[in-house]
């Protein structure tokens, strides 16, 4: 077993006060690889890296990486009436989502806002998990389920996954579940195990790199999984990492909480695809209606793509920053970071409609001064997402 040698344990007290934060099931065996830093997601403790961010995003690049992301808390549906409940949260047809599939959805608010963005997972009829974002999705369907009249049971089942990610995730995969694994499609799911240990394995990731994700069932045994899969990939070169902000934002991923909350809706996100207007009804899904108005009424904001002059930025920004035109404050920059590959700052910024169009020059006070930005096309690479898919 290759672990990092040299590093002394991540100091817990400089993120958590007592045992109100939850630890991993891949907590202790991720500590021998050396992380560097945690936050909390989810109401739960998140390794944010091992390395510098430069050196993880290569790493994804050219070999594979495992990313525990157990803080991705699922939230499962059950019961007689669980796929009209679970459809009444999404504006995406969930007819069209078989049985071993899984979907990319929105949940929506009855104003039409947007409350988080899972990935979906239908593993019966009735039955669904949605793997959340870092927002109290529990909370809000617990209490619309209590005002809508279905027989559903809704849960935070133990389920913990972690993502294999980066060209040589299928190695891995392959060499752990059999060749067989590789016939897995996008967005598709399988469960199996993994020396007797129940996962769920699924063909999906945070990167917009190939790459799967294994969700254990029986997190007892999460040291366990993590060790294996940290086996299987010696070979070819795995390394633990956090999340990969300049892959993802290369990528145009939104993170929920800094690109995105409650008060943007699927029109202003340029999001629409996902939502479904000709075969879902107003009574299916609680959004419907209120986005059918904003989509008539059009919206005032948007949020872009931009490219950032001067000098590479130090790291994701930490703070959103004011971005101004025509001598005003008119929106905020949400996610920057300095993509090694292209050489140049890139980001997301919110502005008003007239300022949304490719071209269109921006000014922004960042952390590391002031910089002129221009809006241009998203995604910054693979624009029409090939590479997750291949």
């Amino acid at each position: 077993m290759n672990h990092t040698t040299g590093t002394e344990p991540f100091d817990m007290s400089l993120v958590q006060c007592g045992a109100r934060l939850r630890r991993s099931p891949f907590y202790e065996a991720e500590q021998l690889y050396g992380p560097k830093g945690y936050t909390v997601y989810n109401h739960m403790l998140f390794p944010i890296r091992y390395d510098d961010l430069e050196a993880e995003y290569w790493h994804l690049l050219n070999h594979v990486t495992l990313w525990d992301v157990s803080v991705e808390r699922q939230v499962e549906i059950t019961g007689p009436d669980g796929f009209r409940f679970t459809q009444l949260l999404t504006c995406r047809d969930l007819s069209r989502c078989a049985v071993g599939q899984g979907k990319y959805v929105l949940v929506t608010a009855p104003d039409g806002g947007i409350v988080n963005d899972p990935v979906l997972l239908r593993l019966g009829e009735n039955h669904f998990w949605l793997a959340l974002a870092d927002s109290d999705v529990l909370l809000y369907a617990t209490g619309l389920a209590a005002q809508a009249g279905m027989d559903v049971t809704i849960r935070e089942p133990d389920v913990s996954p972690v993502q294999i990610q980066g060209p040589k995730s299928k190695d891995v995969v392959a060499s752990l579940f059999g060749p067989e694994i590789l016939e897995l499609r996008y967005y598709w799911f399988r469960e199996t195990d993994l020396d007797g240990i129940p996962v769920v394995v699924t063909r999906t990731g945070w990167t917009s790199e190939v790459g799967y994700e294994v969700y254990t069932t029986e997190t007892s045994r999460g040291n366990d999984v993590f060790e294996a899969l940290m086996k299987a990939g010696e070979e070819f070169n795995i390394k633990p990492t956090g999340p990969s902000d300049i892959r993802r934002i290369e990528g145009a991923i939104f993170n929920w909480g800094a690109d995105m909350t409650y008060e943007n809706n699927p029109i202003e996100m340029g999001l629409d695809r996902l939502v479904d207007w000709d075969t879902l009804t107003d009574e299916a899904c609680i959004s419907l209606a209120a986005l059918r108005r904003i989509r008539d009424a059009g919206v005032a904001r948007r949020i872009v793509g931009v490219e950032l002059d001067g000098e590479p930025f130090e790291g994701l920004n930490n703070v959103k920053w004011p971005v101004t035109a025509d001598g005003a404050e008119i929106g905020t920059v949400t996610s920057a970071i300095y993509s090694p590959r292209l050489r140049k700052n890139i980001g997301y910024a919110w502005v008003p409609t007239q300022y949304a169009t490719h071209g269109t020059s921006l000014g922004v006070s960042s952390e590391w001064g002031d910089r002129n930005a221009v809006v241009v096309e998203m995604p910054f690479v693979d624009p029409k997402k090939e590479i997750p898919v291949s």
